[in-house]
């Protein structure tokens, strides 16, 4: 399945996008044959700094989904056509995960230890020390989920983490990637309050 009639914004980050440029970018999106998730809107970002030249391609996609990756190359039509395989392969274990989860489950979720570390923090500050600095800053919905919709949803970005509310427990989650590739989750401890 084609998206022929899909809407693409291309635009530039310290470059000037050139037609040649935009219709690359538009041509590779609109050519995902791929019909699940179903798109709906495409957003391709070119960033080009000193030697380094980054395409960051942002689809939108029906059921409030959104896939996006980003590559960096020293050439502007690589950065897109690897982004763009990211982007399929995204795709397509997003749709083998949704036809995966129709399917009886064989064996039960696997649970990992769960390690408490200590909240003492030794209090030493040294004069060389310097202060910490917010560099960015974003707004974040925090959505109801399920543990495997966030799974999901970790997998077709490349953030390091997602907060959610926990659909079956109604809890605020921290769900993120493990440097081992697996996913670890945190849930704080309800505190109870003194009267």
């Amino acid at each position: 399945m084609s998206n022929s009639d899909l809407p693409v914004t291309v635009t530039g980050r310290h470059v000037s996008i050139t037609d040649a440029m935009r219709e690359y970018a538009t041509k590779k999106i609109q050519g995902l044959h791929l019909d699940y998730p179903r798109i709906i809107e495409a957003r391709a970002i070119l960033d080009v700094q000193n030697y380094r030249q980054k395409a960051e391609v942002i689809l939108y996609c029906a059921n409030h989904i959104t896939i996006e990756a980003d590559t960096e190359t020293d050439d502007m039509y690589a950065s897109i056509d690897e982004t763009m395989s990211k982007v399929a392969r995204r795709m397509r274990k997003f749709k083998t995960r949704l036809l995966k989860s129709h399917r009886p489950r064989k064996q039960d979720i696997r649970h990992l230890h769960e390690e408490i570390y200590s909240a003492n923090i030794p209090d030493v500050e040294t004069e060389s020390e310097v202060e910490p600095v917010i560099v960015h800053k974003e707004n974040y919905r925090v959505r109801p989920l399920f543990t495997d919709e966030a799974i999901m949803e970790m997998e077709l970005s490349e953030r390091s983490f997602i907060v959610f509310t926990n659909a079956k427990t109604n809890r605020l989650s921290v769900l993120y990637r493990r440097k081992d590739g697996d996913y670890g989750m945190i849930e704080p401890e309800e505190v109870p309050a003194v009267a």
